[in-house]
């Protein structure tokens, strides 16, 4: 007979040694809880783990990373029936954790553990590109994809989610805009972007509300994009500081496509993807995710 397993947290090979997170996973099995760990080493872990997981009868898939961890088990669970896939947890073990600080994930391994396990399960929406690819916080393009894909390990290892904003400062000469087309319903826009947020969440780059309106349950994705009208400091600005820009473009959509005469890169979770046409659409209800009770993302 197969063991029943109450959630299985799949940790990222850079979170291993996380002793508080170790100290936390011993007290929840004292307490009686069939909590299993697997760690990831290369790309395909998490799709094994899932599989493995809903083998086992798990309730819970933890996620223990950074916001591409987060995305990789998603992607995952995903390609599962509904009926057979397991909830949605989170350990925010990465650089930035966009997502689990967006949704109020604690960072104290403890508090976020017993949340993963025990937290109520809520819907919400997933973002599909492609019909291959998927993000549950947010696409970017344009200037601020090359500096989360740019920036030095090293700089993000000192100073974390504001290293992105640094490097970004740092690499202002390398300032180019991505001509392309963007249509939804009722809504058409072309011309030169500096930088695309498609948010289902709301924050990217290790901290800036790029997608300020952006909820993970209301069937929408938020568009947000800087043209090359304006240069990026008053954009800056207006994230840091709430202004009003009106050189930037807001609209929420439930799909849209985004056509360009040249190869463009979005940042998927901090998943490069690299394309002339990307197609994306909000997949609402698509996963359970274990959230605390007032969590700002839900509508």
């Amino acid at each position: 007979m197969t063991k029943k397993t109450q959630a299985l947290l799949i940790l990222n090979g850079k979170g291993a040694g996380n002793e508080a997170l170790r100290e936390a996973v011993y007290h929840l099995r004292s307490e009686g809880v069939e909590l299993e760990v697997r760690v990831t080493w290369e790309h395909g872990d998490a799709a094994r783990y899932v599989a493995e997981a809903i083998e086992l009868g798990a309730d819970t898939v933890i996620a223990g990373g950074g916001d591409g961890t987060i995305n990789e088990v998603a992607t995952a669970l995903i390609a599962h029936p509904q009926a057979s896939r397991p909830a949605l947890g989170i350990i925010p073990l990465g650089t930035a954790n966009d997502f689990a600080t967006s949704c109020g994930i604690p960072l104290e391994m403890d508090q976020a553990l017993t949340l993963a396990v025990h937290g109520r399960a809520t819907e919400i929406d997933l973002a599909s590109v492609n019909r291959e690819r998927y993000f549950i916080n947010m696409a970017t393009g344009g200037f601020g994809t090359r500096i989360t894909t740019e920036t030095p390990e090293k700089l993000k290892s000192a100073l974390g989610g504001v290293s992105y904003f640094i490097h970004g400062l740092l690499r202002m000469d390398t300032l180019k805009a991505d001509r392309c087309e963007i249509t939804g319903p009722d809504f058409k826009w072309e011309g030169d972007a500096l930088i695309i947020g498609i948010g289902n969440g709301r924050q990217a780059g290790g901290g800036q509300e790029i997608c300020p309106e952006a909820l993970i349950n209301d069937g929408l994705l938020q568009l947000r994009l800087l043209t090359a009208e304006e240069l990026l400091p008053s954009f800056l600005r207006s994230l840091l500081n709430g202004e009003e820009n009106k050189n930037i473009v807001s609209t929420s959509l439930p799909w849209l496509e985004i056509n360009a005469p040249h190869d463009m890169t979005f940042n998927l979770d901090g998943e490069p993807l690299t394309g002339k046409h990307f197609r994306i659409d909000i997949l609402p209800n698509a996963l359970q995710c274990r959230l605390p009770p007032h969590c700002a993302l839900l509508g």
